[in-house]
Parts: C-alpha cells; structure tokens; sequence
C-alpha cells in the first residue's frame, strides 16, 4: 500500500509539472486579470486572447531568472567575462566601422563614443549575441509565473504589445534575451518606447538590425538619465581608517557628498566639489580592497543594470577600447 501511494504521489506531480503539458495562457488566472487591465487600456478581448494563446511558457526562462550571476561570482570572476582580448579587439573594430555615427551621437548626446560601444560590447558582444528568445514568451513567462517579478514584467509585456503595434511589428516576430530584452543594447520594451531612436532617418527604430540606430539609442538612454559630458566616471578613492562597513557598497545612489567623505578620512585622488555626491565602491583584486567614488556618470551606467560590477566592467572595458583605438 505504501508503495502505491509513493507512485500515485509521484504521477501526480509529473502530471501537475508544466513541463508536461504547456500552459494555455488565455486560461490563466494571472493572465486573465492583465487581460481586464488592458481591456480598460483601450485593447480588444479578442486580441489579446489571440496574444495569451500565442504565448509558451518556457521553463529554461525562470531557471535564468532565478540565478543572481553576481551574487554567485567574485569581482574579478565578473570582470573577467566582459574584459577580454577579444572583446576589446571587436569594440575597436566596431568603432571604426561605425565612426561616423558615434562621432554624431557623441557630439548629440554628449556621451563619448567608448561607452556607448562597450554597452554593446558587454549586452551583446556587438550585435552577435541578441538572444532567441521569442520576446512575447520570455514576458509572458516571467509576467504570470514568476510572482515577485510579475507586476514589473505586466507592465513590460503591455508596453511590449503598444511597442508592436506603434512601429508595425508583429507581435510573435521580435526575439530577444530570456528577460526580454531586444536587440544590440538590450532595450525592454518600455525603454524601447522612451529612448530608442531613428538615428538614420529611414523611418524606423530598429535596434535589432541596426547598428546606427542601436548607437543613437543607447546615447539617447545615457543622455536622459543624466549623463555629464566631459565628467568622469569613477575616481580611486584612499581609506585612511577602518571604516563602517555600511558605508561600503551601500546602494548606488548617491547621498553622500565629497566633503562628507573626506569627514570620514576617505580621500579622492583627483580634486573634485566638496559639494559634489558620490558613493563608496569596494572591489576586491588579487586579495587586496580597492576603493572607488562612483560619480553621477557611475550612477547612470547602473540605470541601464542596477549592479556596480556592471557599471565598473562596462566603465574599464571603454576605457581599454579607447587606448586599443588610438594605438591602432
């Protein structure tokens, strides 16, 4: 008897396990209720039906969504996957291959034209790895069955849905990364529809094809998030005394001024405002503590991924870009 139940257990949650049968989103619950948000938002029932049915669940998408990269690797395990020969190669060839649209973008944006070609660098290796994802499953999938990132991905699959039918997309074509993300720097679908721009003036925002476009939307996205032309990134900073570890990697806002640090004897190494705000970055490299300020233009890079091993990744790989540049 004990047996029988151990197996009529075990059949039963193979049965239950969505990776038997796939999910019918047009009869989810969840997705029921986003189907009456967007009914009040002007949409059709018979569209959006037409959309939940078109959805697959994909397992493989809430696996990767549920591992945290930086919490599992080191700063320097980190930095190593993004700040390699041959990225570094490729991003001055890229460079020079698109000189004329980095140059207008930086001259229009106010962003130079290194950091703009190591976002795509770092999302995308330069347009060779966009994802093959279609975008609808990967939002669809995150939205309705991954709870505690669900009203963000809703609202991304609705902007997704607005941003189809604006730029006369069908709704199943456009593929990105397991998160949604679309085309050379990695747009979700509201940013797509906030910052990407026609940057060649043929009519369309194609982020996904076209590089001259990809340019002008990742500078567009740096400059309205407030970038500081001409402003450094990050400065190396020298502790003097044990410090309070709540000062250290204490969020990536900054709330902290220059002035205030150095009250806590913790010293720039270039002259900057003492009214001037920055945040206290610490970085392990070859066992040794390395401190950083994180400037506003710091601060803006972790708009584009709220992590400081993103920002300082994409920050020394355009610094290394710009030296490969002028020595080629």
């Amino acid at each position: 008897m004990r047996r029988k139940k151990i197996l009529a257990i075990l059949l039963c949650g193979l049965l239950l396990s969505p990776s038997i049968f796939a999910v019918n989103y047009a009869q989810h619950p969840v997705a029921l209720s986003w189907l009456k948000s967007m009914q009040k938002q002007g949409f059709s029932k018979d569209y959006l039906l037409e959309v939940l049915e078109s959805a697959k669940r994909q397992e493989s998408i809430l696996t990767a969504m549920n591992r945290q990269v930086e919490g599992r690797l080191s700063w320097e395990e980190y930095r190593d996957r993004f700040i390699e020969t041959q990225r570094i190669q490729n991003g001055n060839k890229f460079w020079k291959k698109h000189h004329l649209a980095l140059a207008r973008a930086e001259k229009k944006y106010g962003v130079p034209a290194e950091m703009i070609v190591a976002i795509i660098g770092v999302e995308t290796r330069y347009g060779k790895i966009t994802g093959n994802y279609r975008v609808l499953d990967a939002l669809a999938t995150i939205a309705f069955d991954l709870p505690r990132r669900g009203v963000f991905f809703r609202n991304e699959l609705s902007e997704f849905l607005r941003l189809t039918t604006e730029e006369k997309i069908p709704y199943t074509k456009p593929r990105g990364s397991y998160a949604g993300a679309m085309g050379y720097g990695q747009f979700l679908p509201s940013s797509f529809r906030r910052y990407a721009v026609d940057f060649d003036g043929d009519g369309k925002r194609d982020i996904w094809k076209n590089p001259v476009d990809a340019i002008g939307s990742v500078a567009n996205y740096l400059a309205a998030h407030g970038w500081l032309e001409g402003q450094p990134v990050v400065i190396s900073a020298k502790v003097a005394k044990t410090l309070d570890k709540d000062l250290v990697n204490n969020g990536l806002e900054l709330k902290v001024t220059i002035q205030e640090w150095r009250e806590n004897a913790v010293q720039g190494t270039l002259p900057r405002s003492p009214q001037e705000k920055a945040t206290l970055i610490k970085f392990q490299v070859n066992n040794k503590d390395q401190y950083w300020f994180g400037l506003q233009n710091f601060y803006v890079i972790t708009r584009y991924n709220h992590s400081r091993y993103y920002a300082m990744a994409v920050y020394q790989l355009s610094q290394l870009i710009k030296a490969e540049n002028k020595l080629s």
